[in-house]
């Protein structure tokens, strides 16, 4: 799994001096020893390095997957030129031991989900880079909700405080609002939805998953109930299945399969697609719905919430992507941008 080489000559370069060091809790609580001041950090899954990005993207040492088009387009041009390290999660499921020594991070941060097969992951990884003596930090982020906490968790140890203050205070403020407009919206009013994943629409994730978990926050009720076989998801379909939901809305992941929709006689026997109630998600820089999950999910849940229940939940989105994108990326977009952003 793991690209080796001889560390015994590159050990000293990473042991914590306790002269200058201090011991924090991680979100694990795990007592680590770091150094007093952090300027270069690894996180070793697409949900860490795209946290990390948001508080200060010059305290970033190396990517954990490549980057795609969207995101190079979004992001600053030193992060575009980091070295892939690789990591627990995303296209690189794996470390390559010698760029993350030639990169020197101060502290490595680790990914955790209260999953039995991604906690064996992680111990695999623990092997590997204990013997580099480089702090290892576990980040809990399996919900939306949990990245108030995350933030708040980033920045006292990346000291940027007032910075993450900023956006913990904005994820509060998103999760409160939703979480009240929805409340006690009966059952019977709940919108019924599918996820449509891969090029023929018939992948899926089942209830209770982490990445439908945005559909019950936004007063809604995925039509699939079948259990997860993996932390992958992706779980088939038949047509047929989906004729029985006859859901109110679809959600698409990809593009292609949305331009062809329309079009398959088979889908539009479907009240959603009839209905006009068939919907792309919003993939710039990264997936607003599911996959990678990232703070871009903040923005989702106000996207799906507005869809599903205009009334309860009436925003302006073209204003709201705007204000995001200025507050996580630092970058100004115009209305149009933001329309074509939100495929409208």
């Amino acid at each position: 799994m793991f690209r080796y080489l001889s560390l015994v000559v590159f050990l000293s370069l990473f042991v914590v001096s306790n002269a200058h060091a201090r011991t924090v809790t991680d979100m694990t609580g795990r007592k680590v020893v770091i150094p007093d001041r952090i300027e270069r950090v690894v996180g070793l899954s697409p949900p860490a390095t795209y946290l990390i990005y948001a508080i200060d993207p010059n305290l970033l040492a190396g990517l954990s997957s490549p980057l795609r088009g969207d995101e190079k387009f979004y992001t600053v041009d030193r992060f575009k030129k980091l070295p892939v390290v690789g990591g627990i999660a995303g296209e690189s499921r794996n470390i390559n031991v010698e760029t993350l020594l030639k990169v020197k991070p101060d502290v490595v941060i680790l990914w955790q989900l209260k999953r039995r097969d991604m906690n064996a992951i992680n111990r695999k990884y623990e092997q590997v880079l204990k013997p580099l003596g480089i702090p290892i930090l576990y980040l809990s982020m399996g919900s939306v909700n949990d990245y108030p906490a995350a933030f708040r968790f980033l920045g006292d140890i990346l000291n940027r405080k007032e910075r993450a203050a900023a956006l913990e205070r904005y994820a509060v403020n998103i999760l409160r609002k939703t979480s009240r407009a929805m409340a006690g919206i009966p059952a019977g009013k709940r919108v019924s939805v599918y996820y449509a994943e891969g090029v023929d629409g018939l992948a899926t994730e089942g209830e209770g998953s982490m990445h439908t978990q945005l559909i019950p926050l936004s007063g809604g009720r995925n039509v699939s109930r079948m259990k997860e076989t993996s932390y992958m998801g992706l779980e088939r379909i038949t047509m047929e299945q989906l004729l029985i939901y006859d859901p109110d809305v679809i959600l698409v992941k990809e593009k292609a399969f949305y331009e062809r929709i329309a079009k398959d006689a088979r889908w539009k026997n479907l009240r959603a697609v009839r209905a006009k109630r068939v919907y792309l998600i919003p993939y710039e820089p990264f997936n607003w719905f599911d996959r990678p999950p990232s703070h871009m999910h903040l923005l989702g849940v106000q996207w799906l919430s507005n869809l599903l229940h205009p009334d309860r939940y009436p925003l302006d989105m073209v204003k709201e992507t705007r204000a995001f994108y200025r507050l996580f990326f630092n970058r100004e977009l115009s209305d149009r941008k933001a329309r074509e952003i939100l495929h409208q």
